[in-house]
């Protein structure tokens, strides 16, 4: 079913966050006398409410920036684990919803010149966006794969039941090797996916959990064609990104504000998950321009900075994602591969004492992934299906303009 054809259910806001209206609330008594970029001093309920999506903008990335600041191993999100990307989506979806109402309360002014133009252009850029959930759902479902390599591998080298015998020396090696491969195939994948069609619009109960005839998993079914790519459809959504000018502002009576701020919100948000899962023809040189009298400016700008520094370290370049726990699948099966060479059988005590330590912190990383990986695919699938309610609801405040 085309993405665009789906119903979403209409659950309420007060499930993701402070609703819109208690943000008017709250504003109303605590205006401090500033007016960000959208406002011009009136103090009315529309600049209020336009001041408060800003702020609130402002306050969910300042919170996502904390995480550049976070050690691994504090207990803290770090910057791309998991939790700060599942944190991420739910930011999204919060800014989703409060713009989406922005729209509905303002369903005059968004179907007239130049501010229609602006809605359209934005919900292209949600089009865009749909092929971006799709193909990251598909790299969860990879990492989801070696999960399944990990879990053998602990099988076999559990001290808990059994001394180690050459055996289960042999099958955790076996299991690595076999991840190794298909973290190998993945880079390659682009010229070896297959070409079936699948959106979250429908119930995949038939997933491709089979492996091929040579023996190693390659790629499972992806979302999109074989020449599609990641990079290119980033590039596509930054395409004529920018800031509204002086003119733009008055003539929408500020609205071109939020519809700037929601566009460099998908943009980023699509663009860190690309930079975290695996994804077909991944690039992260998309192009950010962020002015910096925008009160969310200065976070979004630190976090795109980190992360392409992590993206730039020599252990990560030829990574698969930026993810913190394919990091660590890569560091622990690398290490787990040199002390489970057969040749090495039976290990040295010092050795094996090293190779208890690393299955030690194989368990942790398969125990956040266990946790996290189904959490972290509803909530994309939640993006996808918000990104369409919210696209149609827009559209049809559009529409009231050719009636």
């Amino acid at each position: 079913m085309p993405a665009t054809d789906y119903q979403g259910s209409s659950a309420p806001f007060a499930s993701l966050g402070r609703s819109i209206l208690s943000i008017r609330r709250d504003q109303v008594h605590s205006m401090d006398g500033h007016h960000d970029e959208a406002g011009g001093g009136g103090g009315s309920a529309q600049e209020r409410e336009l001041e408060s999506f800003q702020r609130h903008v402002a306050d969910l990335f300042q919170d996502l920036a904390a995480a550049c600041a976070t050690p691994a191993g504090s207990g803290g999100e770090v910057l791309l684990s998991l939790p700060w990307i599942r944190k991420l989506l739910e930011a999204f979806l919060v800014c989703q919803e409060e713009f989406r109402a922005i729209l509905l309360n303002n369903r005059g002014l968004v179907s007239r010149p130049p501010l229609d133009r602006l809605v359209a252009e934005f919900f292209e850029r949600t089009v865009k966006a749909l092929d971006v959930c799709n193909a990251i759902r598909d790299g969860i479902e990879q990492v989801r794969h070696w999960h399944k390599y990990l879990e053998i591998v602990l099988v076999s080298l559990d001290h808990r039941q059994r001394p180690i015998g050459e055996g289960q020396f042999r099958r955790a090696k076996k299991a690595l090797t076999d991840l190794t491969i298909a973290m190998l195939d993945e880079k390659e994948a682009g010229s070896v996916v297959a070409h079936r069609n699948r959106s979250f619009g429908r119930n995949n109960t038939g997933r491709d959990h089979h492996r091929p005839a040579g023996g190693h998993f390659r790629s499972l079914s992806w979302s999109v064609s074989r020449s599609w790519s990641a990079a290119r459809q980033l590039q596509a959504i930054a395409n004529n990104l920018n800031a509204p000018r002086g003119n733009e502002i008055v003539a929408t009576g500020g609205l071109a504000v939020p519809v700037y701020t929601m566009n460099t919100v998908l943009l980023f948000v699509m663009w860190a998950l690309v930079a975290a899962i695996p994804c077909q023809d991944r690039g992260l040189q998309t192009h950010f321009s962020i002015p910096r009298n925008f009160l969310w400016a200065s976070s979004m700008t630190l976090l795109h900075e980190r992360i392409m520094e992590e993206s730039k370290k020599r252990d990560r370049r030829n990574s698969n994602g930026l993810l913190k726990e394919i990091h660590d699948i890569e560091k622990c099966s690398r290490h787990l591969a040199e002390l489970t060479d057969p040749s090495q059988y039976p290990l040295a005590e010092d050795r094996e004492a090293e190779l208890r330590q690393w299955v030690q912190e194989l368990s942790q990383v398969c125990e956040s992934l266990k946790d996290g990986l189904d959490p972290l695919e509803r909530q994309v699938r939640d993006v996808f299906h918000r990104i369409v309610r919210s696209r149609t609801d827009g559209l049809d405040c559009l529409g009231q303009a050719a009636t």
